[in-house]
């Protein structure tokens, strides 16, 4: 059962704890035998499979996961009008992706927060587009395509809005603006390769635009290579002097044509335990990282003297 203390807000868990984050979730819903060869990925088990995601996620709480991210990635109202899925539809299921996560961390034994994914416009084009970012479109016409997103999620209550997997500063821009006055806190996090965005800006501009922005609550990367995220740690603390967010991949890389992850993986939960100490307070995998790897890092922090105190810079 949930614990009767009293509940605490994501931003004040943070100024405490280290937090895990779950894994990924199209990685766990294959390994429960759902297909996902499909341009909505995921997301299409929100109106076809709704258990499957719920099992996925109680995996995730099961392997020791204090936040989970909703399945909304690649839900979009363009997407799932392809599908004949009105409006009024598709913002009910977006609001599913909220419910499915809150069940599935209400029979925790400790306090679980929800974090509602916004994907970047790449996710909705089903190409790999998110790995590259510049889609030849303006800030205010990604803020236009965002916002209807960003609106039906937040109705749905989640604890924060993942801003995520964002490959240049143009959609980050677009994705602040989106959320501004919805009345739920954001993270901000960029896919990156090295210590640049995809798009090829340095991380330390990248950072700098949340900086001043008191609702975004942590700022870092994700869906990125292992080695390439405890640099960025260090980058994103410097820049902002906010919590810092961070969920590789597994270290396999996604062959966009061929739909295909290839190499080997090199998510080491172990190199991940002094990760706090340079700021990272929220810790997960993201793409090809299951439960059996954030049990292994929950376990690697939880050994770790004093996690809940960030670096002094």
């Amino acid at each position: 059962m949930t614990p009767a203390t009293p509940a605490r807000t994501l931003a004040e868990a943070l100024a405490d704890d280290v937090l895990v984050l779950d894994g990924g979730l199209s990685n766990q819903l294959e390994a429960q035998g759902c297909d996902l060869r499909d341009d909505l990925w995921s997301a299409r088990l929100l109106a076809d499979g709704p258990e499957q995601i719920a099992a996925a996620h109680t995996a995730y709480v099961r392997a020791g996961a204090r936040v989970l991210i909703t399945s909304g990635y690649q839900a979009t109202f363009e997407g799932f009008a392809r599908r004949g899925i009105g409006r009024d539809e598709t913002a009910r299921l977006l609001g599913r992706s909220v419910e499915l996560a809150r069940a599935a961390g209400e029979g925790a034994a400790e306090q679980v927060w929800i974090a509602g994914s916004v994907g970047p416009y790449g996710a909705m084009l089903a190409d790999g587009s998110e790995y590259r970012g510049r889609y030849g479109l303006s800030v205010t016409e990604l803020e236009r395509f965002h916002r209807p997103r960003v609106e039906a999620l937040a109705a749905a209550g989640p604890d924060v809005l993942a801003l995520e997997t964002v490959p240049d500063l143009d959609e980050a821009e677009a994705l602040l603006r989106a959320a501004e006055g919805c009345g739920v806190p954001v993270w901000l996090s960029y896919t990156i390769a090295g210590e640049r965005t995809r798009a090829g800006q340095g991380l330390a501009e990248a950072f700098a635009l949340t900086a001043g922005n008191d609702q975004v609550i942590a700022v870092g990367v994700n869906c990125c290579e292992p080695a390439d995220a405890a640099r960025a740690v260090e980058i994103a603390a410097a820049a902002t002097g906010k919590p810092v967010v961070v969920y590789p991949n597994s270290g396999e890389e996604w062959d966009a044509r061929a739909r295909a992850w290839r190499g080997s993986g090199s998510f080491d939960p172990g190199r991940m335990r002094d990760w706090p100490a340079a700021g990272a307070r929220l810790l997960g995998g993201c793409c090809r990282v299951g439960p059996d790897r954030i049990a292994a890092l929950a376990a690697a922090l939880a050994a770790v003297p004093d996690t809940g105190r960030p670096a002094e810079g």
